[in-house]
């Protein structure tokens, strides 16, 4: 059997028309994710049901045959492994309560697989149950944007209580931070064993730090993570997107180790050029363009293509598919993609 294309890019070889899939394409914007969601009860129950989380996983595989496909599950699932409190409350997202300095040292890690189990039965069954063109990613959060919602006890719009508390106390930040990617790597070991093909560490919100904060505490975490994966499972190709990261995307591949770089929309498509000459990338879609649809969907498409088509690339949107995307606009954007000639 050929080699998945999405796995073919992430070895570097360049693919034409590119692999493609979308940033949280299992969600709000079908309806019968939205369905299933409902039956769940609530969002944490519809994480650690395999079968619903499977079921959602494959929803968008079976409308759009995607060629790639990432776990349903969420980047808190590994701090409320460890112990600590997580809800989600309609309309204003994940509420955790805030961790002190003090609470660091006692994160407990005893039943941190024992808690994660059905994530990983998740992987087991996806891997059965997906196309075996269709490759399969896992995922965490990366230490940095998973310390800023434990430490504010929910999101801000620029994390201000995470910079403060690393600043206030820079010992207690690096042992969160460490902890965080020692726990993280073990987690994405255990989805790689139980069937990924690939994996995925989303520093969401890498962009709100400083030169000096970004190299401490966004990849050195990082670096420490993919070497520990990297020990087990040397092959497997492991995407960061630092989003927002702008110039310092520049030296992120080569200080963490990471295989492919997943490009926000911002980065400027000369700048992404000068990214995948070093690389596979993957990207970057303004969200927005996909929900506005028409030409500036087709110009944002043929502009990415155009730019990044002679190398290795996998189509993505630049962060995630937007709950009021019309379904008829991700149609459009894959058969652009697909259809699309040198």
């Amino acid at each position: 059997m050929a080699e998945m294309k999405f796995l073919e890019v992430m070895r570097g070889k360049t693919v034409f028309p590119p692999p493609i899939w979308m940033m949280r394409q299992a969600g709000r914007y079908l309806p019968e994710y939205r369905e299933t969601r409902k039956r769940a009860g609530s969002f944490l129950d519809l994480c650690y049901d395999p079968a619903m989380a499977v079921e959602v996983t494959l929803q968008p595989i079976r409308r759009f045959g995607f060629d790639a496909s990432i776990l349903f599950s969420d980047i808190l699932v590994v701090p409320h492994a460890l112990g600590r409190e997580l809800r989600f409350v309609e309309g204003r997202g994940p509420m955790m309560t805030p961790i002190k300095p003090q609470d660091v040292d006692v994160l407990d890690r005893s039943l941190f697989h024992v808690n994660l189990e059905p994530v990983y039965e998740t992987v087991r069954r996806l891997r059965r149950e997906l196309p075996p063109e269709t490759a399969l990613i896992g995922f965490c959060g990366a230490p940095w944007t998973v310390a800023t919602y434990m430490i504010a006890g929910h999101g801000t719009p620029d994390q201000a209580p995470g910079r403060l508390f690393g600043f206030s106390d820079p010992e207690a930040m690096e042992a969160l931070l460490a902890k965080l990617a020692a726990q993280s790597a073990e987690y994405l070991i255990r989805q790689i064993d139980a069937g990924a093909d690939a994996v995925q560490i989303f520093d969401s919100w890498a962009g709100v730090l400083d030169e000096a904060s970004f190299e401490a505490w966004c990849m050195k975490p990082v670096a420490e993570m993919v070497r520990r994966v990297r020990e087990k499972h040397p092959e497997v190709p492991i995407v960061g997107f630092p989003k927002g990261a702008g110039m310092l995307y520049d030296s992120y591949r080569a200080k963490t180790g990471i295989t492919t770089l997943g490009l926000d929309w911002s980065v400027p498509l000369s700048q992404a050029r000068r990214l995948q000459a070093l690389g596979p990338v993957q990207g970057n879609l303004d969200p927005m363009r996909l929900r506005a649809g028409g030409k500036a969907l087709e110009e944002g498409v043929d502009r990415i293509l155009e730019a990044l088509g002679d190398g290795p690339l996998v189509f993505n949107l630049g962060h995630g598919i937007t709950p009021e995307t019309p379904i008829a606009h991700v149609e459009a954007m894959v058969q652009r993609v697909r259809g699309a000639n040198r």
